[in-house]
């Protein structure tokens, strides 16, 4: 059944729903965050979602807000549906919730109650979890709180990053809506149980930082969890680079001690730098960037 859509969704994560979507069903306004200034000059940039919104022909709209009265009479024209979103980066406000005639679905890339919030990949995997995945939930005016819908569940690599484990997760949210529209009258929400519940909190920068006395096991998920975006780091030389992946190696050491390649003492083992990134420079395979910086004795 085609049903009339209006799509909620920013970032890259959201692209692949709105391609989805689009391809199945009448997507009939695509709402994202305003262009922001990015790059050298600083100049407006569009959203990704913006960007391949108009690529496919669709009306967007990109309020600062979506508490006003016309912003909202707006909204209720398009007669949608359902309306759908993903990373969107405003609270809705109940006019807008109540708006489409079966509501709007979120699409969330964790196992609710686990990790609501701003930033549930990274926490997941820095966390050390086992699996996580995408749940499908009816929104309501709490943040993450609705009742779920439909969900999936999803390993997590030993050494994934935050980059390849949102790209996965941002394909399965795409077929699981799909899924969750073409039943959505029949699919029986699951109200979220109280226990089990945590918070993703936004990314600091300020916790990008390596601190070699944790644990190698710990610093590997805080590596991993924290690339690409914003990248954990050390200051070697003056240089701040980027550590974009690593794994657990033998070895021992007082913490920090450089044991021979990118291979570091933590507080508790070892672990190897496999990628990494210089200032100014893309990322590289660590034996590459070696090639062009001396590690000192300890870090």
């Amino acid at each position: 059944m085609r049903r009339r859509i209006i799509f909620m969704g920013t970032p890259d994560f959201s692209v692949p729903v709105l391609e989805a979507l689009a391809a199945e069903h009448d997507v009939v306004a695509v709402y994202c965050q305003p262009p922001r200034p990015a790059g050298r000059g600083k100049k407006d940039r569009p959203s990704p979602v913006q960007a391949k919104a108009e690529a496919l022909g669709l009306l967007v709209r990109h309020p600062v807000r979506l508490k006003s009265p016309e912003d909202q009479a707006e909204f209720a024209r398009f007669n949608a549906d359902v309306a759908v979103v993903v990373a969107y980066g405003l609270i809705l406000p109940q006019a807008v919730l109540d708006a489409p005639r079966l509501g709007c679905l979120n699409i969330h890339a964790s196992l609710l109650p686990r990790w609501r919030g701003a930033a549930p990949i990274h926490r997941a995997i820095m966390a050390g979890d086992a699996e996580t995945g995408i749940c499908i939930m009816q929104m309501e005016a709490g943040l993450d709180t609705g009742p779920v819908l439909l969900r999936e569940a999803t390993p997590i690599g030993a050494s994934e990053t935050t980059g390849a484990l949102h790209d996965r997760l941002s394909a399965m949210g795409a077929a699981l809506i799909l899924r969750a529209l073409d039943g959505l009258e029949g699919l029986v929400p699951e109200v979220q149980p109280e226990a089990g519940v945590t918070y993703a909190a936004k990314i600091d920068k300020a916790e990008a930082a390596v601190d070699w006395t944790r644990p190698a096991a710990e610093l590997v998920r805080h590596i991993n969890g924290l690339s690409p975006f914003p990248g954990a780091y050390a200051t070697i030389a003056g240089e701040r680079v980027k550590f974009l992946r690593a794994e657990l190696t033998e070895g021992e050491g007082a913490p920090g001690q450089v044991l021979g390649g990118f291979t570091i003492a933590c507080g508790a083992g070892a672990l190897t730098v496999t990628e990494a990134q210089r200032e100014g420079k893309r990322p590289l395979p660590a034996t590459e960037v070696l090639r062009g910086l001396t590690l000192p004795e300890r870090l």
